[in-house]
């Protein structure tokens, strides 16, 4: 295990000086780790049923209905007060938290959809009976995963397109520079409509269609570094003694440009769990039925006479964006030369 060089130190001290984003950073985690794990805290299936004295686990794999006794060899369906009844009778179920998925219906409920908050939906219904918390959950790991995925490619992207554009210079940061201005004046919404009307949106339709736009964000900060790095007495040795352009890159310049990456990259988590939200938002995210938070934020402005569900998206997705936002504060912070200087 290699030691930590004194600038990581005194980054991650600075970074832990930073009280606010360094616990906005393990709250985020937390609540990504609940995300993550939502079939335990949300869903239709028991975690775990003993009958006869023999364990099952609906959570993980489907039984048909004639396992506990019944007379279908259809999936079982453990809300069926009947199949209930004879699991009882014989054993018992471990449900988790709440009783319901993304997906599921309560058809029980007192009045008309959407129901407000009670004992079976602590968060009430949507306005097809779905609960409210298990679509949160279920709508924050999907929106998390997309945020970080969109993240991930587009900065790869961005930085490689960066590195060259700099180190190179000449012609063909020219050549880059003039794209990448046509590339920005074009109008991203519309071209979304476009495909939505021809494609069917979906996670992966999504994310290929805002990668090829977000990738833009980190061009200019890599530009700017590698132009001013690539005339350095260092880079300039490194040539003279034959080692490629590529090494040059990946090993004497890409770390300095990796400082203003990491800066930026939570606010680019920040700006990619918006989009998917606001496309839901518009209805040209993802498929019907799907779990997203800009969904229930449209469900809100639809059914104003049911407030809990656009105060319940407001809370989760303003309290998400301020803790990215603390963190990308303390992560500026930790790199910033005047303040991890001895």
């Amino acid at each position: 295990m290699t030691a930590r060089s004194p600038l990581t130190e005194r980054r991650l001290a600075a970074f832990r000086a930073n009280r606010r984003g360094y616990w906005s950073l393990w709250i985020f985690l937390g609540l990504f780790l609940v995300s993550m794990l939502a079939e335990l805290w949300a869903n239709d299936r028991p975690l775990l049923v003993v009958f006869d004295g023999q364990p099952y686990f609906p959570v993980i794999r489907d039984y048909p209905e004639t396992t506990f006794g019944g007379d279908f060899l259809t999936a079982a369906d453990y809300r069926d007060p009947f199949l209930a009844r004879l699991i009882s009778q014989h054993g018992w179920m471990v449900w988790p938290p709440i009783r319901f998925d993304y997906r599921a219906v309560n058809l029980d409920l007192p009045v008309p959809a959407p129901a407000p908050p009670s004992a079976d939906n602590i968060l009430g219904t949507d306005d097809q009976g779905r609960d409210v918390a298990a679509r949160l959950i279920y709508g924050l790991r999907l929106s998390i995963l997309f945020g970080l995925a969109l993240t991930a490619v587009s900065s790869v992207i961005g930085v490689a397109a960066g590195a060259v554009q700099g180190y190179f210079g000449g012609k063909t940061d020219l050549v880059f520079q003039r794209f990448l201005e046509i590339w920005g004046g074009l109008p991203q919404l519309f071209i979304l409509i476009i495909v939505a009307s021809i494609l069917t949106p979906g996670f992966w339709t999504l994310l290929g269609i805002l990668v090829l736009f977000s990738w833009t964000s980190l061009v200019g900060v890599v530009r700017a570094e590698f132009l001013r790095g690539r005339n350095f007495d260092y880079v300039r040795a490194a040539r003279a003694l034959g080692m490629t352009d590529r090494r040059i890159m990946v090993r004497h310049l890409l770390p300095n440009a990796m400082v203003a990456t990491l800066t930026f990259m939570p606010f680019i988590l920040n700006g990619s769990i918006v989009s998917l939200t606001s496309l839901d938002f518009l209805g040209l995210g993802l498929p019907p039925g799907s779990a997203s938070l800009g969904d229930l934020l449209r469900q809100g402005k639809e059914n104003l006479q049911a407030p809990w569900l656009g105060i319940t998206g407001f809370v989760v997705l303003a309290t998400t964006l301020s803790l990215l936002v603390f963190v990308g504060e303390a992560v500026r912070d930790a790199f910033d030369p005047r303040k991890t200087s001895l």
